[in-house]
């Protein structure tokens, strides 16, 4: 048996309705693959693109310029995955009684695995607090997520506001991964990742004290 999707719990995008996603989402429902096996992807998809990020630290030259710019397609990946596994669940009815675990659980392990792992490769000879940097963002992403299940928890709508929701995030570390992997053309090594990490985690931050703040307003409105 498998339970009707929880809509008030999606995120609003506006990726969902364009063709490509909409043709690839009909496909793999078409071959019976299932929404939770799409989330799983798009796990695996982070995990590399975690280690990627880590062991990016630890090499130079092409090696980690190599390693970043895989690193950023594995989290573009990532996000493609975390669009078709609901789409396939709801337009498709391929879900499952699993389904509210998958949607949420490996995108939080995602985020840290991400996160943290661009800590580490931010970490050089001149600057070592790259790895708190990365744990501080992860934490806090982890925690925008928490604020927002606590709003549901209180019988609120899921409050997905920003400036740093997830694909913000993820769009920040992206681009940072790119531009990185060019820092030997101006002898950097790190500070792209670092400058990056430094603008996810105070965007960040922002985020979970606006979603607090509304779900303050919530409360003091309801009485």
């Amino acid at each position: 048996m498998t339970d009707a999707p929880d809509l008030d719990n999606r995120r609003p995008l506006k990726s969902r309705q364009t063709a490509w996603a909409q043709g690839l989402a009909r496909t793999l429902a078409g071959k019976g693959i299932k929404a939770d096996a799409i989330s799983g992807l798009g796990l695996a998809f982070a995990g590399l693109g975690g280690a990627l990020l880590a062991a990016s630290g630890g090499v130079d030259g092409w090696p980690r310029g190599a390693a970043l710019i895989v690193a950023a397609a594995c989290i573009q990946l990532r996000l493609v995955c975390n669009l078709l596994d609901g789409m396939v669940a709801v337009e498709h009815g391929r879900g499952s009684p699993f389904g509210p675990i998958w949607n949420e659980l490996p995108d939080r392990i995602a985020d840290v695995l991400l996160l943290a792992g661009a800590g580490y490769g931010a970490m050089t000879a001149g600057f070592s607090g790259g790895p708190a940097l990365g744990w501080l963002a992860a934490v806090l992403a982890v925690l925008t997520a928490y604020v927002r299940e606590l709003g549901r928890g209180l019988g609120f709508p899921a409050d997905f506001s920003g400036p740093l929701a997830k694909p913000q995030r993820m769009a920040v570390l992206t681009a940072a991964c790119a531009v990185a992997a060019f820092e030997p053309l101006w002898r950097g090594r790190g500070e792209v990742l670092s400058l990056g990490l430094a603008v996810i985690a105070v965007g960040t931050l922002v985020t979970v004290v606006r979603r607090t703040g509304n779900l303050a307003t919530r409360l003091a409105e309801k009485g």
